[in-house]
């Protein structure tokens, strides 16, 4: 089942099994997805997989930011809310990596490209994310590859 597919059907037993908070929140995730359709005039064919999980991956970032400038003004309970949406997003994305894994394609990245220095991180990083895709934190495969290189 494509992923639009899933999120609609999810969408649609999360409203007739009476869970609001979820239903809002698969409905705003919808709604991000369609903007994506319109910006992109894909309307009709619908974006695939790969593009949505992209999204996805984005809201769920915008969540975590948001819980850590809450948590900042001492707005926990808005915190607690940016996070619960984030866990109902973050299931709909491909399983994580670990950071182990995610270490052995850096290396494997630096090793092939011949490169060294942190001039080369953004080369570096654009290996990894083509390989690993959306199955790896952007944050964390920057901090590896940082590190490595330094």
């Amino acid at each position: 089942m494509a992923l639009k597919d899933q999120i609609n059907a999810d969408l649609k037993t999360a409203l007739l099994g009476g869970d609001r908070f979820k239903g809002d929140v698969l409905r705003g995730l919808k709604a991000v997805i369609l903007d994506e359709e319109v910006k992109q005039n894909k309307r009709d064919e619908g974006l695939d997989d790969a593009v949505i999980e992209q999204l996805i991956a984005r809201e769920v970032k915008k969540r975590n930011e948001s819980a850590t400038i809450y948590d900042g003004a001492d707005r926990k309970e808005l915190a607690d809310n940016e996070r619960a949406e984030a866990a109902i997003i973050v299931g709909y994305l491909p399983k994580q990596v670990s950071e182990e894994e995610i270490q052995s394609v850096v290396d494997k990245a630096i090793a092939d490209l011949g490169v060294s220095g942190p001039a080369a991180m953004g080369q570096v990083i654009g290996a990894v994310k083509k390989e690993l895709g959306n199955t790896a934190d952007g944050a964390t495969v920057a901090r590896l590859v940082k590190n490595t290189l330094q």
